[in-house]
């Protein structure tokens, strides 16, 4: 936006039902989103945009910020005559979903939060760099040639500078503070992520639900769509999220 073009991807048909807009990470385009997008599509619209600077949509002069990230996704929102989403994030969109959900309350109707990255967890920098590179070796290699040329495109420099902006947000204090619904999506293997007694402490204290699928890492969205399109729909409808093997509920009580 902002004169910037911004390709999107839109599930056809259309439904009563509020539309989910997935939101990719850092670096990457929302390509590897489709996965679960697709599975989920068959129940209501599901749009996947690359946001300005990644995938097919249009380079400015600077990267853009998270707050700048999620200015520009409500502006795609607005283009698109969506009043109201659901906001189903992967690690950086994660934080996205959460500045927009607190700048904007009533454009939000619920948030997904998948594997959820930045603060304290991924502090200090090299810190978090080292889970990174573990993340890539858990990851499934169908994922190389999808984020590959993605991240090629995006460049190193670039990718450093935004990943250490997303270690320093305050992910934590704006989940406390969610104002909508929120899921939080966790992969049992991903090293981003704290251990369990912090996301029960966290999860208690936030309100926020929280499911575990066992076998995935980072990118859930990706491995493990049918997992993640079935916790997604279970939760949306009111009905337990943590059902099926390999996914678990977390008690944050």
């Amino acid at each position: 936006m902002r004169g910037r073009l911004v390709y999107y991807r839109r599930s056809l048909g259309d439904t009563p039902d509020v539309p989910i807009v997935h939101v990719h990470g850092f670096g990457i385009s929302g390509s590897y989103l489709m996965p679960t997008a697709r599975l989920l599509a068959g129940r209501r619209v599901n749009v996947v945009p690359d946001l300005p600077g990644y995938g097919r949509s249009e380079r400015g002069a600077h990267v853009l910020g998270i707050p700048e990230l999620a200015e520009t996704l409500l502006a795609v929102l607005d283009e698109m005559h969506i009043d109201t989403a659901v906001l189903l994030g992967n690690s950086m969109g994660c934080p996205i979903g959460l500045e927009i959900a607190h700048a904007a309350p009533e454009r939000v109707h619920r948030l997904v939060l998948v594997s959820p990255a930045g603060g304290i967890q991924n502090q200090p920098l090299p810190r978090a760099l080292g889970q990174l590179g573990l993340d890539v070796i858990r990851e499934s290699p169908r994922m190389v040639p999808v984020a590959l040329p993605d991240y090629v495109k995006f460049g190193p420099l670039n990718a450093l500078r935004l990943f250490h902006e997303l270690t320093r947000f305050p992910s934590l204090e704006r989940l406390l503070h969610a104002p909508v619904p929120s899921l939080a999506v966790l992969g049992g293997r991903d090293p981003l992520m704290p251990g369990p007694d912090r996301v029960r402490d966290v999860g208690g204290r936030a309100h926020v639900s929280v499911v575990v699928i066992e076998r995935a890492a980072h990118a859930i969205n990706f491995s493990h769509p049918r997992q993640l399109a079935q916790v997604t729909d279970n939760w949306l409808a009111g009905r337990d999220p943590a059902t099926g093997p390999g996914v678990r509920a977390l008690d944050t009580h």
